[in-house]
């Protein structure tokens, strides 16, 4: 069944979905001429939505709709403007009012030069900025240099569990009040809201276009890949090993036994444009006696688990990556930075840190109830761990256990309900 509607908009009442996890975080900058507010994520995750909701809020305030000028750049009418002078042009043309002006730009990377543009039009201090960008190119080279002090980055996700969840209700999808069983369909779907649209293999092929979109226009039109087939290797292997510990060495060494040649610095290159197209995060190894990030190896985990599932026949859910991915992009989310912990020869899956102040530990599993021993495995970890921040042991559907103070949970439920780690 699909839904009739491509913006997640309830047709009867024109209403856009709102991400309150992250207009919360934004609404303080409303008025603020002096900082542009940079909205930033993978390609497909919202963002294009959660802009049009801010400039809805600002029209329910009592904002004059001359007062906001929206341009998305990707949108027929606009995909002509491509040099600073015609963005400039474009902006004092629809700047006719008097005023407070709320300017949004959307996908503004595809204007070369577009930097000088905007800090131009902040200096007026008549203007609200706001703009989005599909990678981190955005928040690279010029925009950084010039713009240190000047802008806020606000990064969006895809959808969170309890948006999943959020969004289905706010579409009319029925929603099933086991959080358990919603959760396993969390996993096997992702979270591009779009998504949400399509079932079997129309989700995947989307996900597929989504993958297909992300290289022609946020990677292949910024750097040079000479051999597309090896970079789609790379990124096959990345993604199909998602939540693995690896090495530059070891992806190598995997590389070539499967017959793909590929040189030490053009796999480390590709690896950083999967990174700074959104693709993957690196989650690095975090050293808990002396308190310091260990180099040489690391984790990848995916901007959503619909990629694994998109480039794979197989739809079974591996649940010990696949609930370590969701886990990981939850705390981002909450505005947790993540690390995977070492613990002498034991390794705990997260170390959460928010404001360089509060840790929390995390370890998570499908369950504990197999066996004594794999019980004692989990909270091994934790026994090593001789500070008092807060420890949770995250499972699937398990009998909640008490033990040793440590948090134990259950993913489907905890998440519903937005829960931090704290």
């Amino acid at each position: 069944m699909a839904i009739p509607n491509i913006r997640y908009l309830v047709e009867a009442e024109m209403k856009l979905y709102k991400r309150e996890n992250y207009l919360r975080k934004i609404r303080g900058f409303y008025q603020d001429t002096g900082l542009i507010k940079v909205i930033s994520g993978v390609r497909r995750c919202g963002k294009s939505c959660l802009m049009e909701t801010i400039a809805e809020e600002l029209r329910e305030i009592g904002v004059q709709q001359e007062n906001i000028i929206y341009l998305n750049l990707d949108k027929r009418g606009y995909r002509g403007i491509k040099t600073a002078d015609q963005l400039d042009k474009l902006i004092e043309e629809k700047s006719v009012s008097s005023g407070t002006k709320y300017l949004f730009i959307d996908e503004i990377q595809n204007v070369d030069g577009f930097e000088e543009v905007i800090n131009g039009w902040r200096e007026e201090e008549e203007f609200s900025i706001f703009i989005t960008g599909s990678n981190s190119y955005l928040l690279s080279g010029d925009l950084a240099t010039k713009l240190t002090g000047r802008y806020l980055e606000f990064e969006l996700y895809t959808l969170t569990f309890e948006e999943y969840i959020g969004m289905k209700e706010f579409m009319g999808y029925p929603v099933n009040p086991d959080a358990t069983v919603e959760f396993d369909r969390y996993l096997a779907e992702g979270g591009f809201p779009k998504a949400l649209q399509y079932e079997g293999e129309d989700k995947q092929t989307y996900i597929q276009g989504v993958i297909r979109e992300i290289f022609e226009k946020d990677i292949r039109k910024r750097v040079t890949i000479r051999k597309v087939s090896v970079f789609e290797t790379v990124q096959r292997y990345i993604i199909n090993n998602f939540g693995a510990t690896m090495s530059l060495t070891n992806i190598l060494e995997d590389l070539h036994k499967n017959g793909c040649p590929i040189k030490r610095e053009t796999l480390n290159r590709y690896i950083k444009i999967l990174e700074e197209a959104k693709i993957i995060y690196p989650c690095r190894r975090f050293d808990l006696k002396s308190r310091r990030s260990i180099s040489g190896e690391e984790k990848y985990y995916l901007a959503d688990i619909g990629f694994y599932y998109a480039m794979n026949t197989d739809g079974r859910i591996n649940y010990g990556p696949a609930m370590e991915n969701a886990v990981y992009l939850y705390a981002l989310s909450k505005g947790y930075r993540a690390s995977v912990g070492r613990i002498g020869k034991l390794e705990c899956d997260f170390i959460l840190n928010k404001d360089n102040m509060d840790y929390a530990y995390i370890q998570a599993c499908m369950t504990i109830m197999g066996s004594r021993e794999t019980e004692d495995r989990e909270y091994r970890p934790f026994e090593k761990i001789r500070d008092n921040y807060p420890k949770y042991l995250v499972t699937r559907s398990d009998l909640i256990q008490r033990r040793d103070g440590v948090k134990h949970v259950n993913i489907g439920p905890f998440m519903k309900e937005n829960k931090l780690f704290d």
